[in-house]
């Protein structure tokens, strides 16, 4: 009868505490830079200009990795850095606007209506019907035309102009604060029909 003796264990050697909480951060700020660059970063709304869609303080997630693969849509709420105009008038923050002309629409607003090639969109988001008459104007290639969903209070395309393709960092995706308020920011599907009843 053979019989097979056991081996001594090797016990490992333990790595010292401060080694092993070094990488332990090193490999945490490492993941949370990749996905904060790459993938998805969180935002807060600072004004009232996304009213009532988007309230004063809510936080959200931001997709960044979609557009790389997609072009932006209309109806997507977007986050972009600001134009070369904003950047001249001071302002270096990120602004968040939903987008709703795409390159080569001839967007157009009178009437309290929104108008994308002749057509008025519905907007069943907006806090009040826009009180202004605006445009029209046609959305030059590789550019976006955005509005506030508070149109009578947001500082957007109709004073600043588009914005480039370069500029959009990604779109809103989740709300995840408050509490009451979590989940997905949803993105209203366009018919351009004409619906005017004259």
């Amino acid at each position: 009868m053979s019989t097979i003796k056991k081996q001594p264990s090797r016990q490992a050697k333990p790595e010292n505490f401060w080694l092993e909480s070094v990488k332990t951060l090193g490999l945490s700020l490492f993941l949370a830079f990749g996905i904060r660059t790459f993938i998805a970063e969180a935002r807060y709304i600072p004004s009232g200009s996304m009213l009532p869609t988007l309230q004063i303080n809510d936080r959200l997630i931001i997709d960044k990795i979609s557009y790389d693969f997609s072009n932006p849509k209309r109806g997507d709420i977007v986050v972009f850095n600001p134009t070369k105009t904003l950047e001249a008038e001071n302002f270096h923050e990120a602004f968040i606007k939903r987008l709703i002309g795409l390159p080569g629409d001839k967007v157009e607003v009178k009437n309290g209506k929104v108008y994308v090639n002749n057509l008025p969109i519905k907007e069943n988001y907006l806090e009040a019907r826009p009180d202004y008459q605006w445009g029209p104007v046609v959305v030059p290639t590789n550019s976006y035309l955005v509005l506030g969903d508070n149109r009578n209070n947001s500082y957007d395309s109709h004073y600043w102009g588009f914005v480039p393709r370069q500029n959009i960092i990604g779109k809103a995706m989740f709300r995840f604060w408050p509490f009451n308020r979590i989940g997905d920011i949803e993105r209203p599907v366009y018919v351009l029909k004409n619906t005017d009843n004259k």
